[in-house]
């Protein structure tokens, strides 16, 4: 089923990585490629959420039960001796159903008799020390050049397919430099501040280049949970429903999260761990700008960057609620209709605590003070429909 490519017999473990982000992970798997690892970012699709719902309590949340079968499926027809793979499950540690995929993940495998398979953590919380990945420097400075990357390469390719003149060429403008790059972060080359800001503006200028069509589209902003957000899995292939729908979608970039996360627990942390968010924040300002600026200059669209979106939603939004996605998910609201992206999905699994209550529990507050924005809230199970799901957005194409 997977081509293991690469001389990947050189290679101690395959790691195998779910899909969760999908226009980030082609290039953050080389985060973790070396001698010991080979990373493959898991495709397959068929049969994951009713494998999913064998080894996992209905009770979980449904990226669990998707990330679940999906392993399992992958196991089950990846020709590679199990004591090789190696199962990646990141995770933010907070309070959250999410801290404990790893765990869910682990009995799960044992229970499909995959014994000898391992289960690694990915986090930031000393988490699972004992199963936990060994996080080297050259990883996080991989990471950070695939995460910005990932950010850049999303917000264009979102923003000028729907125009597209000339089908499919905006996928092969975005194939092509997830090739180039790849192979940069793959051999570790190129990997300076200065010639990513480079990369930035070659990119825009490359995309900026694809004939579009001369039509106005409405633009319909995605918000909510991590997984919802960002995995098509997860979201039930929003954005290719909207645009079939003759819209244009909006997903902020992954480096909000991150910069929100180490903002959120700047405070909660010791004081060494605290001097490393700050520098952390201010690192990835600086980054962030520069892309932002890379986008204007070609004419593309972007949110602020992180702190002044922070001071846009201030007004909107309590900080206080730093759980799981948190306070973001209001901040992007506001920071969508502040800039004219009136309508906006809110997206979050069936019964995430986190999102009911930092997402789902402001909506009518942030309704009621942006009166000229929409907010349709919609949760995702695998007990439940996609064309409720797809109705409801309807609705909010639809409304003027």
């Amino acid at each position: 089923m997977y081509r293991i490519e690469e001389n990947s017999d050189h290679e101690k473990y395959i790691l195998l990585i779910p899909a969760m982000l999908d226009a980030h992970f082609p290039l953050l798997k080389y985060a973790f490629y070396s001698p010991d690892y080979h990373p493959v970012v898991l495709e397959n699709e068929e049969n994951i959420t009713e494998t999913g719902l064998k080894f996992v309590n209905h009770d979980m949340c449904y990226p669990s039960v998707l990330i679940t079968g999906q392993m399992i499926e992958a196991i089950r027809k990846l020709n590679v001796d199990q004591a090789r793979i190696r199962l990646l499950m990141p995770a933010a540690g907070d309070a959250c159903r999410g801290a404990n995929y790893t765990g869910v993940l682990r009995r799960a495998v044992a229970k499909a008799g995959y014994s000898q398979v391992q289960v690694l953590s990915l986090n930031l919380k000393g988490l699972e020390k004992g199963e936990q990945l060994k996080i080297r420097p050259y990883m996080v400075w991989r990471a950070l050049f695939a995460l910005f990357y990932g950010d850049i390469l999303m917000l264009l390719l979102h923003q000028i397919r729907p125009y597209e003149l000339h089908q499919n060429e905006t996928i092969a403008i975005w194939r092509k430099w997830i090739d180039i790059l790849s192979e940069d972060l793959k051999h570790g080359r190129h990997l300076t501040i200065h010639a990513m800001k480079k990369n930035f503006m070659a990119i825009s200028e490359d995309f900026s280049k694809i004939e579009r069509k001369n039509v106005k589209k409405q633009r319909i902003g995605i918000v909510g949970e991590l997984y919802v957000k960002y995995c098509h899995l997860g979201n039930w292939n929003m954005i290719r429903y909207l645009e079939d729908q003759g819209c244009e979608s909006f997903t902020n970039g992954l480096s909000w999260y991150a910069m929100y996360y180490m903002d959120s627990h700047m405070m909660q942390s010791g004081r060494l761990e605290s001097v490393l968010y700050c520098a952390g924040l201010s690192i990835f300002g600086k980054i962030q700008k520069a892309m932002i600026h890379a986008l204007q200059k070609y004419g593309f669209y972007s949110l602020e960057c992180f702190q002044k979106l922070k001071q846009e939603a201030e007004p909107f939004v309590s900080f206080h609620f730093n759980l799981g996605d948190g306070w973001l998910i209001g901040a992007e609201i506001v920071g969508c209709v502040a800039h004219n992206c009136n309508k906006i999905v809110a997206a979050q699994p069936f019964g995430c605590m986190p999102n009911h209550c930092c997402g789902r529990g402001l909506y009518p507050s942030l309704q009621r003070k942006l009166p000229q924005g929409h907010i349709v809230s919609v949760d995702v199970d695998a007990s439940g429909s996609k064309m409720n799901v797809y109705n409801r957005v309807q609705m909010l194409i639809d409304c003027k």
